[in-house]
């Protein structure tokens, strides 16, 4: 269940309006368009998903020719070596392995000598996770299209959807955009806005931001494919344009000197990876003894006014569920979930009793 505002409202905000459907009557004798899809991870597999079965329709106008996705890697806690999870949706959707291009980068020339030989009218990105070379892009007569998830031009980069969390965004969105040599700052196709949830966390909005791209995918496709798309695309302000670099796990950490609401969204925004982590000191009122610990923060939420009065400001507190951490600026954060290293997530009063009757204090 995504944590979207029950306010939401998903408003069409496309830079023309197509008038086509994927399925015709008029062109169901024509020979289909060679579509090659580009993804890697997981929120990838349902655009996939989504171009295999509209692909799969009466009348389709295309037909999935080729996949390009990341080499496999090792994963999991046995450290196997997998396929990406575009990779193997593929392999369980029944497609032909040998059409599955796993290059270390887009630019080799193997790789380019056979993607051109599928001659491909069209290719798709969705966080593949590779740049894209001159040499690739002047393949496909029609272009490349990218799904980015975000309003562009704001957060072009290899983490939009964190970006916005962390910077306590409102409003975030979906953009379809023709890719250029430049950072995500092709013309816009068409785009879709939402409204955000000041609790939803990267994933859930990371996988809800590309299902709703692989429909708007769907339905512009024909106006890609008849070339109106690339004639009333809308070019980029690059003026208006702000970076999402990639996440660095030395971010991780958080720092109570900042307000708590800064601190909650940086939660939101690193859930999942790298996550979000806090040293605390557990100290014995008896001997006096210290251990500290390292905490990874799971869940949080911005304490109410009415509940930081008369907090001190380096003891962790317990109060109707929440660790209580006293922040900069007379506010506090609420810790609802956390997990030590090697052990499960737990919730915070069961975190709480662990301690034992313990003092918990904050290192900074």
């Amino acid at each position: 269940m995504y944590l979207l505002s029950s306010s939401l409202m998903l408003r069409r905000f496309c830079c023309f309006n197509a008038t086509h459907c994927l399925s015709s009557s008029a062109n169901s004798s024509t020979q289909k368009k060679q579509l090659v899809f580009l993804g890697s991870p997981q929120v990838s597999a349902s655009v996939l998903d989504a171009l295999f079965n509209a692909s799969s329709a009466p009348g389709s106008l295309f037909e999935v020719a080729a996949i390009v996705t990341q080499p496999p890697s090792r994963r999991d806690r046995g450290r196997k070596v997998m396929p990406s999870p575009v990779a193997q949706h593929a392999l369980d959707r029944s497609f032909p392995s040998d059409l599955i291009f796993t290059p270390e980068r887009a630019g080799e020339e193997t790789f380019l000598s056979n993607l051109k030989a599928l001659q491909p009218e069209l290719c798709i990105t969705a966080a593949y996770g590779n740049i894209l070379p001159n040499k690739f892009l002047k393949i496909p007569p029609l272009g490349t299209v990218n799904i980015h998830p975000s309003l562009l031009p704001l957060y072009r980069g290899a983490a939009p959807v964190q970006r916005a969390l962390q910077d306590g965004v409102k409003e975030t969105g979906v953009s379809l955009a023709f890719t250029v040599r430049a950072l995500d700052a092709g013309p816009i196709i068409a785009c879709e806005r939402m409204e955000v949830d000041n609790q939803i966390k990267a994933p859930d909005l990371l996988a809800f931001l590309f299902s709703q791209g692989s429909k708007l995918l769907i339905h512009e496709l024909p106006s890609i494919f008849d070339g109106s798309a690339r004639v009333k695309a809308q070019p980029q302000d690059d003026s208006q344009a702000t970076l999402a670099p990639k996440i660095s796990p030395e971010e991780s950490w958080l720092s109570f000197d900042q307000e708590a609401i800064v601190l909650h969204n940086k939660v939101r925004a690193f859930s999942g990876w790298p996550g979000t982590r806090a040293r605390v000191v557990a100290v014995d009122s008896g001997s006096g003894q210290q251990n500290i610990l390292e905490l990874k923060i799971i869940t949080t939420r911005v304490c109410s006014s009415d509940n930081v009065q008369g907090l001190e400001v380096d003891n962790v507190t317990f109060s109707k569920g929440a660790l209580i951490f006293p922040c900069s600026r007379h506010t506090a954060l609420e810790v609802l979930e956390v997990q030590l290293p090697g052990k499960k997530v737990v919730n915070a009063a069961a975190f709480w009793n662990g301690l034992r009757g313990q003092q918990l204090k904050k290192l900074y």
